[in-house]
């Protein structure tokens, strides 16, 4: 049997372009035949705030303490992928709050990190984000090279063997008969990726 991949998608509207992104690269994982599954952080309503009892389980790196259900489904759907995706809009230059919160609940001390045991570790993880701006105005004010760096040497790190990111953007200063055009090449690509996990 295949393993799947695991989708971690933020995003609050149903009718965005970020949907548009997560929909295509779906399809494009049907159409290779993969499995997968998705948390969609927001339908969920997926709580991210740390609350004390964890914030003293993991700063006590305390590993006999429980974790919330919702984390440890988490676990288990990553656990069982050998790839994780995460699909979000930058938002300030980084990722929308509930996802940041759910690094922050979900990378928990003897499963993401720390204390004696190896933390769960994918084949790889791809970064999809969707923002205003292209990638040349994102590197001319430092911002790309900074959601880079956050997203893969600190958030995913050793987490996973190999780590792309991708900035699917220009929506902001696309002409109105440019923007279709590029939406259009953005959506193929991410299929494209999609079906060559």
């Amino acid at each position: 049997m295949t393993t799947p991949v695991h989708v971690v998608y933020a995003h609050p509207s149903e009718r965005s372009f970020t949907r548009e992104v997560l929909d295509a690269f779906l399809g494009g994982l049907t159409d290779a035949g993969r499995p997968y599954t998705v948390s969609d952080l927001y339908a969920m309503d997926f709580r991210s705030e740390l609350s004390r009892a964890e914030y003293e389980r993991e700063s006590g790196y305390d590993t006999d303490a429980p974790v919330p259900d919702d984390v440890a489904a988490e676990h288990a759907r990553l656990a069982a992928a050998d790839t994780w995706v995460f699909v979000y809009p930058v938002w300030w230059a980084d990722c929308p709050a509930r996802l940041k919160g759910w690094f922050d609940r979900v990378w928990t001390v003897g499963f993401a990190r720390g204390t004696t045991g190896r933390p769960t570790v994918a084949e790889k993880a791809l970064v999809l984000c969707t923002a205003g701006y292209d990638i040349a105005e994102l590197e001319a004010s430092g911002c790309y090279r900074a959601m880079r760096t956050v997203m893969l040497t600190d958030r995913i790190g050793e987490r996973a063997r190999t780590s792309e990111f991708v900035v699917l953007g220009g929506s902001a200063g696309a002409s109105a008969g440019g923007w279709p055009v590029l939406k259009a090449e953005h959506l193929a690509r991410t299929a494209a990726l999609a079906r060559s996990i």
